[in-house]
C-alpha cells in the first residue's frame, strides 16, 4: 500500500489546482476524493476554482472537516478559492502568490488542457522549482498533436482512461524517456453501495421521489445537460421504448433526469419531453437540485439501470457510480466508457490500446462484462475549434439507445441484479481498481516517483513544438472506418 501514513512535518507538499473541492461537478467531487484519501501522506494546498466571481485568493483551512470526516487527526489541507478567467483555470499570478506562501514540492492540475495554456507558457519559471503532474484526459481520436508541446511540458502524465494513457504514450515518443506515465482511473469512495436490506428505506424515498406513484421500472441517466450528452435522444429513445408497451406496463416505467433541466450548454429538456411525447403514458421525472451523498446512493439504488447515451466521453463517472451500486449501465463505446464495459482480446484479457488499436469503438472485440450494454457507434463526425482543432464525436442511432432500454427492461429482475453485482465484484477488484482507496495509492505513486525523478529546468532555449514530420507519422491511419476491426 502506496498510501501509508506520513508524520505532517515529513509530508510532501502538493499543490493542487482544479475544481474546488467542495463543488458537486465530477471533477470536483474526483479532486474531493483524491486529497481526503491521501491527506495522511500529503499536505495539500488547493487552488480551487469555480465560476463564482466573488471568489478571493483568501485561504480557508479545511483539515479539522477532513480529520472529522475521514477520522483523522492531523491533515494539512489548505484551499485557496479562486475564480475561471476567460475558460481559464486560476492563472499565474495566483499560482506565485501562493507558492510564495508555500513551500511547494510538485504541482497537480486536472481536467482539460485548454484550460491551463497559461501553465503550459509558464512551464520554464514553473519547473525550474518543482515538477508538473497532470491527471488527463482526452475524449477522442484523432490523436491531438497539439497537444503534444503541453504533455512535453509536464514531468508526470497520470491518465484518467486506457485511451488517453494510449494517447500520451503516442504522442510523447522519444521524450518518453523522462517522464512518469501513469494509468490511474478514477475510483468512488465508500459514499456509494448496495443496499440490501434497505427496503424500507429505499420505500421511503421512492414514496417521496415519485409522489407515491412508484414505477416498476426506472432508468436513470446522472450528467450535465450537455449538447454531448445526447439526453434529447434519450428522452426520444425512451418514447418509442414506452409506446411499444401497453398503456399500464407504460405507466410504470420512469426515466429519471437528474440535471437542469434548462442549460445553454444543451438544451430545453422539457420542451423536448413535452411537444415529442404523450405525457400521459411516457413518464420522466427531472431533479434539478444538487442531492448529496446520502441521497445520490439513494437514488442509484432505486433504480433498475443508468445511462449514459453520450457521443464523447472521458470517462463517465455516473456509470462508475452505476457500478458501484450495483446497477448495470448503458452506455456508448467511446472514450473512457470503454474501460469500464471490460471488452476482453482474443486472450481473454482486458483490452488496451496501442498506436494502431486506439478505440473499441470500431468494434474490434465485442465481448464484455456482463453489467452492461454497450451502445455501438453508427458513424464518427468530426468537430474542432481553433483551440482543437479536430475531435471525433462518435455518434449513435436514436433506435439503438431505445433497444438498448428495451434490452434491460426485458431482463428479469433478478438477472439486472445479478449482473449489476458481478460489476460491483469487478470494480472493486485489483484489476479494475475503480476504488478510491486504489486510486489514492496509484495517485500517491505517480506523485512521488515524478518527485523523485524530477530534475530542474533551467534551459530557457528548450521550447516544445511539432516537428513537421510529425504530421505525418500518426493520423493517417485512424480515419473512423467501422468496417475496420483489425
Amino acid at each position: 500500500m502506496n498510501n501509508t501514513y506520513i508524520k505532517p512535518e515529513e509530508r510532501k507538499t502538493i499543490l493542487f489546482i482544479s475544481d474546488d473541492l467542495r463543488l458537486y461537478s465530477g471533477v470536483g467531487v474526483m479532486s474531493k476524493s483524491i486529497v481526503y484519501q491521501t491527506a495522511e501522506h500529503f499536505n495539500w494546498i488547493q487552488i480551487g476554482v469555480s465560476y463564482r466571481k466573488e471568489y478571493l485568493l483568501q485561504p480557508i483551512d479545511l483539515s479539522s472537516t477532513i480529520d472529522k470526516d475521514m477520522g483523522y487527526t492531523d491533515s494539512n489541507v489548505i484551499l485557496y478559492p479562486d475564480t475561471i478567467y476567460a475558460d481559464q483555470y486560476s492563472n499565474i499570478n495566483s499560482l506565485r502568490q501562493v507558492m510564495k506562501k508555500h513551500k511547494i514540492d510538485a504541482i497537480l492540475f486536472f481536467t482539460d488542457p485548454r484550460y491551463y495554456i497559461w501553465i503550459f507558457e509558464n512551464e520554464r519559471e514553473i519547473r525550474s522549482q518543482v515538477p508538473l503532474i497532470y491527471y488527463n484526459i482526452w475524449d477522442n481520436l484523432p490523436y491531438p498533436l497539439w497537444n503534444k508541446p503541453y504533455y512535453q511540458s509536464c514531468d508526470g502524465l497520470l491518465a484518467i482512461s486506457k485511451q488517453t494513457y494510449n494517447i500520451n504514450i503516442q504522442l510523447l515518443e522519444n521524450t518518453i524517456d523522462d517522464k512518469i506515465v501513469r494509468y490511474i482511473p478514477h475510483g468512488i469512495e465508500n459514499s456509494y453501495f448496495p443496499m440490501k436490506g434497505d427496503e424500507n428505506v429505499l420505500l421511503e424515498f421512492k414514496n417521496k421521489l415519485f409522489h407515491g406513484n412508484n414505477p416498476n421500472f426506472t432508468l436513470l441517466f446522472n450528467a450535465r445537460n450537455m449538447s454531448r450528452k445526447n439526453i434529447s435522444d434519450l428522452i426520444l429513445a425512451w418514447q418509442m421504448f414506452t409506446e411499444e408497451l401497453s398503456t399500464p406496463k407504460a405507466q410504470k416505467c420512469a426515466l429519471v433526469l437528474h440535471c437542469n433541466p434548462i442549460d445553454y450548454n444543451g438544451t430545453d429538456l422539457i420542451a423536448c419531453y413535452e411537444d415529442n411525447c404523450n405525457t400521459n403514458i411516457t413518464k420522466i421525472v427531472f431533479i434539478n437540485e444538487n442531492l448529496d451523498f446520502k441521497d445520490m446512493n439513494l437514488l442509484y439504488n432505486i433504480s433498475d439501470g443508468v445511462i449514459l447515451p453520450s457521443c464523447a466521453e472521458g470517462w463517465g463517472l455516473s456509470i462508475t457510480e452505476a457500478m458501484m451500486t450495483g446497477k448495470m449501465f448503458i452506455a456508448t463505446v467511446t472514450g473512457g466508457m470503454q474501460d469500464q464495459m471490460r471488452f476482453i482480446d482474443e486472450n481473454g484479457k482486458w483490452i488496451d490500446f496501442s498506436k494502431n488499436f486506439p478505440t473499441n469503438s470500431i468494434g474490434k472485440y465485442k465481448n464484455h462484462g456482463d453489467w452492461c450494454i454497450p451502445i455501438w457507434p453508427a458513424t464518427a463526425h468530426s468537430i474542432g475549434s481553433p483551440k482543437t482543432p479536430y475531435i471525433y464525436e462518435d455518434y449513435i442511432k436514436i433506435e439503438d439507445i431505445y433497444l438498448a432500454i428495451k434490452e434491460l427492461y426485458n431482463l428479469p429482475p433478478k438477472e439486472r441484479i445479478k449482473r449489476g453485482m458481478s460489476g460491483w465484484n469487478w470494480a472493486n477488484s485489483e484489476e479494475a481498481g475503480f476504488t478510491a482507496s486504489i486510486m489514492a495509492d496509484k495517485m500517491v505513486e505517480g506523485i512521488e516517483s515524478t518527485i523523485k525523478s524530477f530534475v530542474p529546468s533551467n534551459d530557457d532555449k528548450k521550447v516544445y513544438k511539432i516537428k513537421k514530420n510529425d504530421k505525418n507519422l500518426i493520423n493517417r491511419n485512424i480515419v473512423w472506418k467501422p468496417w475496420k476491426t483489425e
